[in-house]
């Protein structure tokens, strides 16, 4: 009788193991609520601002370059670059991405990912670009910084910007 009691005890210990791995097994394998919404939010766009944020500090600003070997670019070889890493083809030279999407009304319409042109030394001609982030700042490749995150709202940057493309 003892021996039945201990049995039926240690079946329902296993029984009760079993069951609590069952479900931590399936815990893993099922994603949390709050971690499927990160993955679902994550967008092209979001993937374009990170990969074009990662290269800070590691592109040299050279004018008519584009050779990613040696990551020396110029401001539209860099656009082309950062969207050739999330699959799209885009031409090089910021007048010629002036043609690629679709065009944005003013600033205000402005989404995360957008090309935004700009005029620099000449008034009124695209010759600048780079990747909106939101918040009226954009990461772009200049002389001065190299790939860095400036505000359009302010300073040089202020009353240069021409348009933006939706891609």
């Amino acid at each position: 009788m003892k021996h039945m009691k201990k049995n039926r005890l240690s079946q329902s210990l296993a029984g009760i193991a079993l069951s609590l791995s069952l479900l931590a097994s399936t815990s893993l394998i099922l994603p949390a609520p709050s971690a499927h919404a990160a993955t679902v939010s994550t967008s092209k766009a979001d993937q374009i601002v990170k990969t074009a944020l990662s290269y800070q500090g590691k592109v040299k600003y050279s004018f008519g370059t584009r050779d990613p070997q040696h990551l020396r670019f110029d401001c539209s070889s860099f656009t082309q670059f950062v969207f050739s890493k999330n699959g799209i083809s885009i031409p090089w030279g910021s007048s010629a991405q002036t043609r690629v999407g679709t065009p944005v009304k003013d600033k205000a319409h402005l989404q995360k990912g957008d090309l935004v042109m700009f005029s620099v030394n000449t008034p009124g001609k695209i010759n600048h670009v780079g990747i909106y982030l939101g918040n009226g700042k954009f990461v772009g490749n200049s002389p001065s910084r190299g790939v860095a995150i400036y505000d359009m709202n302010s300073g040089y940057w202020k009353n240069r910007y021409i348009t933006g493309r939706h891609l």
